[in-house]
């Protein structure tokens, strides 16, 4: 059967042809990684999504995560399944060697998520941030807490938890309520409230970590006062669990990830809730920013599974499902019913589709891939120069793919017409499962700022210039490819827009005018998502072209219709155009927009800041 979930094909294209993975099979790192071990790597876990995970998606979104008795339930079918993932060693996949896990690349774990993502989102939200918990007490943990909690968290025994988002304060970290006092013993007693909390209570294990933000009495107000507490749902008490005085107030009804447990929480109810303290006080923002880094760029992997599972999805439905005549023969009552691939319109959605989808999994792959080669640098400022661009991608990443990803599920649902409206087609859950990811781990206009805050200034731009230089080498080894000329032009406009925009925004930030960079940052952010992602697609053009042309020399096509029957006979041939078609229609439809964009941003227009606020009101 095809996978329906992910373009397997696409993924090692960008693997290995792209970023040359294989390649890091000689660094001492990842030396156990060979292409074969990595192929076996994939090959499992679509295996497990395709025969564990999707089959129960559709039954864990009907059935939704319940609160019984006080506790939360996660759907019945999701149980098996979490034992196998455990089983199987999957949630060991990216830890290190030392601390019991496989050490696989960083990019290779990312790869294999999208296909457990495409398969079933709620499910991945389960294991998903433990991993991030854990890997916050493997490095800011004492040897007691380590031995404690994070074996237990990597191996999926355990979960874990990031707790941040209060009631009052929203994403206004600053305003949290919740109290920790200092006790006699070295330990903390918590008292406060937290909401929207992914996996907060669940009976899939018997323990769960939350890693909670909170304020030590006395401590500064704002986000300076802020610490981090590892409080567990049980406490270990003379090699014993016992309860913690952890309470779960709610199970979140959603539009979608039903079968997700998102909780509200409540912590010292009776007094009796203890904290143990990770890091130094008054360190709680610095130590979080490690794990929501991370996760951000989990939920930009969730915004491109869920993309690929809905493009897949609606591109099979579009080859099968025939209606209505060949657009030539339109006119013609008699003429043969077609396949709906073949009307312009679906034709040019499942492009836009594609086209999207592999720019993004080509730019969060890139920046996993960062990850990789920040750890296996030769020197400090070659690691330097790759954490770098994964600052700068993150925000990028998380808040473009969220966005269109969610067009993408959109458009597939267009794609089934009447059909992927009904939920016996499961395009409709991609719709709505997919819209959380753009407003958890920080809303993308929380992104968008981050991305203008922070990572441009950073060191005066130093971060915008590594990015320049990345494209700069890529247009560099195009020259003057006749068969790339129209992509090139098309991005080098785009890049020169992206340029002005940054350069805009610097003027006003040394002008003292934050207004305007604030109130564009996330027009700012798109306009950059679309120079990123061309960027990569371009990127993926130069080696497609050269491994097109050398399958048209070795096959002595050399007129155009002796390579359109290559194309049409050979595999490769056929992908290899598709990635070149990938590439012009993405420059067409989005980088040929990018002086409108950039324009927008540059006009200062405030209207939305100098009306009243009466104006939208109606009275």
């Amino acid at each position: 059967m095809a996978n329906l979930l992910v373009d397997e094909r696409d993924v090692k294209f960008v693997l290995y042809e792209q970023l040359r993975l294989d390649g890091f099979a000689q660094s001492d790192l990842y030396s156990e990684f060979s292409r074969e071990m990595c192929d076996m790597i994939l090959e499992a876990a679509y295996k497990f999504a395709e025969n564990e995970l999707w089959p129960i998606n559709a039954d864990g979104d009907a059935q939704g995560a319940l609160l019984v008795d006080g506790h939360a339930r996660a759907p019945e079918s999701f149980h098996k399944a979490y034992n196998l993932y455990c089983e199987n060693g999957w949630p060991l996949l990216s830890v290190e060697t030392e601390c019991g896990g496989q050490g696989c690349p960083i990019v290779l774990y990312c790869a294999v998520m999208e296909s457990f993502v495409a398969a079933n989102l709620a499910f991945t939200a389960y294991p998903g941030l433990t991993l991030g918990a854990a890997r916050l007490a493997q490095k800011y943990g004492t040897d007691e807490q380590r031995s404690a909690y994070m074996h237990k968290m990597f191996s999926g025994e355990w979960g874990g938890t990031m707790c941040l988002t209060e009631p009052q304060a929203g994403s206004d970290v600053g305003a949290l309520r919740t109290r920790a006092k200092r006790n006699p013993d070295g330990t903390y007693s918590i008292v406060g409230n937290k909401i929207f909390i992914s996996s907060g209570d669940h009976d899939l294990c018997e323990n769960i970590i939350h890693m909670v933000l909170a304020r030590v009495e006395g401590a500064p107000p704002g986000t300076k006062g802020i610490s981090i507490f590892i409080v567990p749902k049980k406490r270990i008490e003379g090699g014993s669990l016992v309860p913690n005085d952890v309470t779960t107030t709610a199970v979140e009804k959603k539009l979608g990830i039903h079968g997700s447990a998102t909780c509200a929480l409540s912590f010292g109810e009776k007094d009796a809730c203890v904290g143990y303290l990770l890091g130094e006080e008054n360190s709680g923002m610095k130590i979080m920013f490690d794990m929501m880094n991370e996760a951000r760029l989990a939920v930009a992997f969730q915004g491109l599974g869920l993309a690929s599972g809905a493009y897949m999805q609606a591109l099979h439905y579009a080859m099968d499902r025939v209606q209505g005549s060949h657009y030539s023969q339109m006119r013609d009552p008699q003429a043969p019913k077609v396949p709906i691939i073949e009307h312009p319109d679906v034709r040019r959605m499942l492009m836009w589709m594609k086209s999207v989808t592999e720019g993004v999994r080509s730019l969060l792959y890139y920046t996993a891939f960062c990850v990789d080669r920040a750890r296996t640098a030769a020197d400090q400022a070659e690691a330097e120069r790759h954490r770098g661009l994964i600052d700068l991608l993150i925000p990028i990443g998380k808040a473009w793919a969220s966005d269109m990803g969610f067009r993408v599920t959109e458009t597939a649902v267009q794609v089934y017409g009447g059909y992927g409206y009904c939920s016996e087609y499961p395009v409709e859950q991609y719709l709505r499962d997919i819209k959380i990811t753009s407003i958890y781990e920080g809303t993308n206009a929380i992104q968008a700022l981050d991305l203008v805050g922070r990572k441009l200034t950073y060191k005066q731009g130093a971060l915008f210039r590594t990015f320049i230089e990345e494209t700069e080498q890529v247009l560099n080894r195009i020259g003057d490819n006749p068969r790339l000329e129209s992509v090139v032009t098309l991005f080098r406009e785009a890049r020169a827009r992206l340029v002005e925009a940054t350069t805009f925004f610097a003027q006003k930030g040394f002008s003292g005018d934050f207004l305007i960079p604030v109130l564009y940052a996330s027009p700012y952010l798109e306009l950059f998502g679309d120079v990123a992602v061309g960027f990569m697609l371009l990127w993926q053009a130069e080696i497609a072209d050269a491994k097109l042309e050398e399958i048209y020399r070795n096959a002595g096509a050399d007129t155009p219709e002796k390579q359109a029957r290559v194309a049409s006979e050979s595999a490769d041939a056929g992908y290899y155009c598709g990635k070149l078609a990938s590439a012009r229609f993405f420059a067409n439809t989005f980088l040929s927009l990018s002086a409108g964009k950039a324009k927008v941003i540059m006009s200062g227009e405030r209207s939305a800041v100098d009306v009243p606020v009466e104006a939208f009101l109606r009275r």
